[in-house]
């Protein structure tokens, strides 16, 4: 029954690795961006759905405005403009967001609590990419409009944390009024727009999202639209690929937008609204080998005039939890997120005392298994007692192999194997029962270790200094592989099919392999778990003592013993 669980075990992992494999695309590293393309949006002309913005005015270096230099309408012609592109910026505790006033759109928000693994500077978000919309951008069925809206240069005006941004000339009037919560990741946005006095609502449009690509794993999960409807049970996510099928999604929502593994940008309760996604793959510099990017780029057309709530941050529970109970329906938990909230609050609580995540998933695991060597316990001693009589299994089924299985003497067999067990008070799912309750906490610290944003960049000791990231040295997945080999060769051989036994040993190194590219912060779990199996399996062996084998004898000898002892 053992080589049942252990087989249960391997074909799990191979089901999970052919899908990371083989369905999930790897996310390719992105190229470096010039400081050029950071700095200026002279040379970049941002294009809406179906043409591109001109940029006629050159610009000029960047400058935070205060209130004090916001430009005046000019009040001869009645028109509201700027002389020159600048940029603006506003800061908050969690935020450094920068527009420019072409557009009154956003080209840049940096992250202050999180860091860029590769630069060690707040994180980006935000990639102003040539002829692509940046966010906050606007767009009405009027194409002239549109290209206007997008490629003036309008008034603005900051104070604190609220940005204001107007444009108006002969035909067109913008209004975009930004407030940022101090606190949090929250951005409210109103847009108004009237195109020769009549009022419009133009659609906002994000552009391409999010700018956190970096692979640091193989498992990393790629930029992907998510949905979440108000009749919905879970939201949709849509990989790339899946947007040819359906792209646009009309009704209402919690939220909708753009994730990876551990950023987004979604849009809160926007009410009756459509939201459009498409797919952007990112041109690869010529001469470079690198796989081209795929980023999803998505807008939102309100229906009706009111303020749209924009969260732009962290896949942090808390945070999220703080917006209201439905936002952690973002993070990816699987199907055991029952199993895993309970998990990462308890990942938190340890944390507070020890101060490195690292250790923290080692106390943690070392509690978990504590809590379940009871079921361990068990499901040893049930192998034990199994290992003791199969000799005896293996007789009478040797007995009965002649016969095929419709054949009604095999039920025969089945009452005697089921007389012994009673006899020798073994229950042959005791060994195997015990084993699966602790699945759903094997995947459910998979799910956990793969998705907290709270590993991501955090160093164990030593040579580990991103437990979201893979092992670079590859110490881990060799312990790991080592320590499944040693906890292979302590299990109770009970017989069967020698072919059946190579492989079941043959399992750890092939999981070794599978596991070169898992995150650190998994490996660890996976390889303190088996060290404490191992400690158990000595302790239970001390126990319950070593097994006692009955020898079966030949039938032939069976007889000339009974011949014997009759006469």
């Amino acid at each position: 029954m053992e080589k049942r669980v252990l087989f249960a075990i391997f074909l799990s992992f191979l089901v999970l690795y052919v899908y990371q494999a083989f369905v999930v695309k790897p996310v390719p590293k992105p190229a470096a961006a010039t400081a050029s393309n950071q700095a200026s949006t002279s040379t970049q002309a941002p294009a809406q759905t179906g043409g591109q913005i001109p940029t006629p005015t050159p610009s000029v270096p960047s400058a935070v405005v205060p209130p004090a230099q916001a430009a005046a309408p000019v009040a001869a012609d009645a028109s509201v403009t700027e002389p020159s592109e600048r940029d603006v910026t506003v800061e908050t505790n969690d935020l450094i967001a920068t527009f420019t006033n072409r557009g009154g759109r956003l080209k840049s928000l940096r992250l202050k609590k999180y860091l860029d693994p590769a630069t060690k500077q707040p994180q980006q978000l935000v990639e102003a990419i040539p002829n692509q919309p940046l966010p906050f951008s606007l767009q009405t069925s009027n194409e002239p409009a549109t290209r206007t809206l997008n490629g003036a240069l309008y008034a603005s005006n900051v104070s604190g944390t609220d940005a204001k941004f107007e444009y108006r000339d002969g035909s067109v009037h913008a209004l975009k009024q930004f407030h940022f919560d101090a606190t949090s990741y929250m951005i409210s946005v109103t847009a108004t727009v009237e195109e020769n006095g009549k009022k419009v609502t133009p659609s906002i449009v994000w552009g391409p999202a999010v700018g956190d690509a970096a692979e640091v794993s193989r498992y990393t999960q790629p930029p992907e639209a998510i949905v979440d409807r108000l009749d919905a049970s879970k939201p949709d996510r849509l990989a790339t690929k899946d947007l040819a099928k359906q792209s646009v999604y009309d009704g209402e929502f919690r939220f909708a937008g753009v994730d990876d593994n551990y950023f987004m940008t979604v849009a809160l309760a926007p009410g009756p609204s459509k939201v459009s996604f498409q797919s952007i793959t990112l041109p690869v510099p010529e001469g470079s080998k690198a796989t081209p990017r795929t980023l999803v780029a998505y807008s939102i057309e309100p229906h009706g005039d009111h303020p749209i709530k924009f969260f732009v941050g962290p896949k942090d529970f808390d945070v999220l939890a703080g917006i209201g109970p439905d936002m952690t329906r973002a993070i990816n938990f699987g199907v055991f997120a029952v199993i895993v909230v309970p998990l990462l609050r308890s990942l938190k609580w340890v944390h507070g005392f020890i101060g490195n995540w690292g250790w923290s998933i080692v106390l943690l695991t070392v509690i978990i298994n504590a809590i379940m060597f009871p079921l361990r316990h068990k499901s040893a001693v049930s192998m034990r007692k199994m290992q003791e009589i199969q000799p005896q299994v293996k007789a009478i089924q040797d007995r009965y192999a002649k016969f095929k299985a419709s054949d009604p003497q095999k039920q025969n067999m089945n009452k005697e194997l089921m007389e012994l067990y009673k006899q020798r008070g073994v229950n042959p799912a005791a060994g195997c029962v015990p084993m699966l309750l602790t699945f759903p906490v094997l995947f459910a610290m998979w799910a956990l270790l793969q998705t907290s944003i709270e590993l991501r960049g955090a160093p164990w000791f030593g040579w580990i200094h991103d437990l979201s990231s893979h092992d670079p040295w590859y110490v881990l997945p060799v312990l790991m592989g080592g320590t499944s080999f040693w906890q292979q060769k302590m299990m109770p051989a009970a017989g069967g099919d020698p072919a059946q036994q190579k492989m079941m040993m043959f399992m750890p190194l092939f999981m070794m392999f599978i596991f070169l590219w898992l995150p650190a912060g998994a490996l660890i779990y996976y390889v303190v778990t088996n060290i404490w199996t191992i400690g158990q399996q000595y302790l239970t062996n001390y126990l319950i003592g070593p097994p006692n084998v009955r020898t079966v004898r030949p039938p032939a000898e069976r007889r000339l013993k009974r011949a014997t002892n009759e006469q």
